[in-house]
């Protein structure tokens, strides 16, 4: 148990020395995305699924905006730089924020 706490303790100092304001603010909206859609499933479990095209179309919508918001982490991670030379960083969230409309257009929609 004691290892895990070192794990993670070093784990906590190190993401926040070496990870710059823009990704962790990324890491801050995919962990509301996915909190989101975690509680829409328990929701789901526990209640059920009366109008089965809300929570379908909603759970598609946080699981489509966090692979959306792992792209955007992907395309403006330092590190990653050299596989997106030609794409600057506000070229990335220009495309994010057009999938987003494209997605919620596609999701209300859906709900009909």
């Amino acid at each position: 148990m004691a290892n895990i706490v070192e794990v993670l303790s070093r784990f906590y100092n190190e993401y926040s020395i070496n990870t710059s304001k823009r990704l962790k603010l990324i890491d801050a909206y995919l962990l509301y995305i996915l909190l989101t859609g975690v509680v829409q499933f328990v929701y789901c479990c526990l209640v059920g699924t009366f109008p089965f095209n809300s929570f379908l179309s909603g759970f598609i919508s946080t699981v489509a905006s966090f692979i959306l918001g792992v792209c955007l982490r992907l395309q403006v991670n330092p590190q990653n730089k050299s596989e997106f030379r030609e794409l600057s960083n506000e070229r990335a969230f220009a495309d994010f924020i057009f999938a987003h409309i494209i997605l919620h257009l596609v999701v209300i929609n859906f709900i009909g």
